[in-house]
């Protein structure tokens, strides 16, 4: 028998024991009065009602040390002779263990080593812990466990907890901030009959009360918030998971939180403007600085922001003109660059994996401007120029943060070039837009003057150095060896 199961056996031993006497080892509510962190802050001598997890415990001659955690923090615990009562501190001894859950009361007082900690008088065992938690998580080297048990992540290692409330500092300064500039901030389907809104490859699946076949959205309501814009609201937003079935990798997961807001009665160069005062009050929220290092780069929000010029840039770097070039000559670059390509698909999807390309090389911030009209079918083309669109993306340590436009709102525009995506579509493209003839129909009604803006939480994962994966919660896993093998067993029989 190995030592992990000896523990799990003295432990259920011991819950059979406590049982036997009354106790009832999982209670249903406890009265915490303080969290740790309070009872840190109390007065010496002050009584105090806590409560958390036992993450040590330790003899020392006739005082017994322990140490309780909250979501708030680490207090000390000493368990004295004369001080705590012998009923007490055998109860501690016989049935407590590293793991467990316990409500303290007791009075706050300095220890010689001049630690604030709490003289136990009073303890109630919460929740009896089976499972002994790992004596040094952060040995543990394999990733894939790590995120299997984020729990445990999260409770061995203060910085990964302080990582998700970074993380919701984030999204409610995002909030805050378009509340305070009037925004309404809206819930649009998460079910769709048509992938609409963006580029993107959708989940799809049935409905069976409906039965129809509907699809997971790849936008935070774009055409959806653009209705509403219709209907007279004039400044929306909102956020909220998305889902896109395509490739992981450091930038990319398949479902994320990202927030879209839409403003009538404005262009693209008034998005710029709220944008960047929007990026530069997030980020010293979350960080404290307008500075940082992330992926190689080093950032400074609070500098000028500069403006690139989407074909500039490419022939730049690439010496490609993107509108004379053939789709030969552009295959023929990319294979020069050693970049991965479908070519399958057209023309202007071999340019946008061109100016990925450039994107690279570009420290930020600043904004991409003048997009083809082929690579953003639902933007406003420039009065300037009817090739190119009124399109702004958010450029920092070589990557998108961001993407909004001034909304196309010609609906017999609009209407063209749903057209032209289904061809494309047709022809094998799979992340062309599907036509969404409900959508056109209500920009008949009139949309009025609109800009567009999205960005998701790939924005956060720059901000802090972490990979995508990193800064979700519970990332999605495969299934466990275990579980595979049951279900392998019972697909054989």
């Amino acid at each position: 028998m190995g030592r992990e199961q000896q523990i799990i056996n003295e432990r259920i031993r011991k819950l059979k024991e406590l049982r036997e006497q009354g106790i009832n080892p999982y209670p249903a509510k406890f009265d915490k009065k303080q969290n740790c962190g309070e009872c840190l802050k109390s007065k010496l001598n002050s009584s105090v009602q806590t409560a958390g997890r036992i993450l040590a415990k330790r003899k020392i001659g006739k005082i017994i040390f322990s140490e309780l955690k909250d979501q708030f923090g680490k207090i000390q615990l000493v368990l004295q002779d004369e001080k705590t009562s012998e009923k007490e501190i055998e109860f501690f001894k016989k049935y407590l263990d590293i793991g467990d859950f316990i409500g303290v009361k007791g009075k706050i007082i300095k220890t010689k080593t001049g630690e604030i900690s709490i003289l136990v008088e009073k303890i109630t065992l919460l929740t009896k812990s089976i499972l002994p938690l790992p004596e040094k998580w952060h040995g543990l080297k394999d990733e894939e466990e790590k995120f299997r048990k984020r729990y445990l992540d999260i409770l061995m290692n203060p910085e990964v907890q302080d990582l998700f409330l970074k993380k919701e500092k984030f999204w409610e300064t995002i909030r805050e901030f378009l509340k305070e500039k009037g925004f309404t901030e809206v819930e649009t389907p998460v079910l769709e009959n048509s992938a609409g809104g963006a580029a993107a490859t959708p989940f799809a699946t049935h409905h069976n009360a409906l039965n129809i076949d509907i699809y997971l959205r790849i936008s935070m309501g774009e055409l959806w918030q653009k209705k509403l814009m219709v209907a007279g609201f004039e400044k929306t937003f909102e956020i909220g998971r998305q889902f896109r079935n395509e490739g992981m990798d450091i930038e990319h997961l398949q479902d994320y939180t990202q927030m879209e807001f839409y403003w009538a009665y404005a262009n693209n160069e008034d998005g710029m403007k709220l944008v960047q005062e929007m990026y530069k009050k997030v980020t010293k929220e979350v960080l404290g600085t307008m500075k940082f290092k992330t992926r190689g780069y080093e950032v400074d929000l609070g500098k000028e922001w500069e403006i690139y010029d989407y074909e500039t840039i490419i022939k730049k770097h690439t010496k490609i003109d993107i509108y004379s070039a053939l789709k030969k000559d552009i295959e023929k670059k990319l294979d020069e660059l050693k970049i991965e390509y479908d070519p399958n698909v057209e023309k202007w999807r071999l340019v946008d994996a061109l100016w990925k390309y450039c994107r690279k090389k570009l420290t930020g911030p600043g904004f991409l401007v003048n997009q083809p009209v082929e690579v953003s079918p639902l933007a406003k083309r420039t009065l300037e120029d009817n090739r190119k669109v009124q399109q702004f993306q958010v450029i920092i340590a070589g990557s998108e943060m961001g993407n909004g436009y001034s909304e196309l709102n010609d609906p017999l525009d609009q209407e063209e070039r749903f057209k032209e995506q289904g061809k494309q579509k047709d022809s094998g493209d799979e992340e062309a837009m599907d036509h969404d003839k409900e959508f056109v129909e209500a920009l008949k009604y009139g949309m009025p003057p609109t800009c567009g803006f999205g960005v998701s939480e790939r924005f956060f994962s720059y901000l802090v150095d972490k990979t995508a994966r990193e800064c979700q919660i519970f990332p999605l896993m495969r299934p466990s060896e275990e579980i595979q093998g049951k279900e392998k067993k019972k697909g054989a029989s």
